[in-house]
């Protein structure tokens, strides 16, 4: 797969670069250099933050006992 490099956009390539995508060691240090300082941001997040709490707050309110069952 041919692409241009993200961050000096020179032409690298899956096949021919072992720091694909990135065109050179430099520009892959780079890129993690600049998501260690806070340069790149996810601007919505993946997933709600508050739903693991309601799962987990579900669980608790309503425990399941195999005891009263019998």
């Amino acid at each position: 797969m041919k692409l241009k490099c993200p961050i000096c956009k020179q032409p690298t390539d899956s096949e021919t670069s072992a720091e694909f995508p990135f065109c050179s060691a430099r520009c892959r240090e780079r890129d993690l250099g600049n998501w260690a300082v806070g340069k790149y941001k996810i601007a919505v997040p993946m997933m709600d933050e508050s739903e693991p709490e309601e799962i987990e707050t579900n669980e608790h309110s309503h425990p399941e006992s195999s005891d009263n069952d019998e």
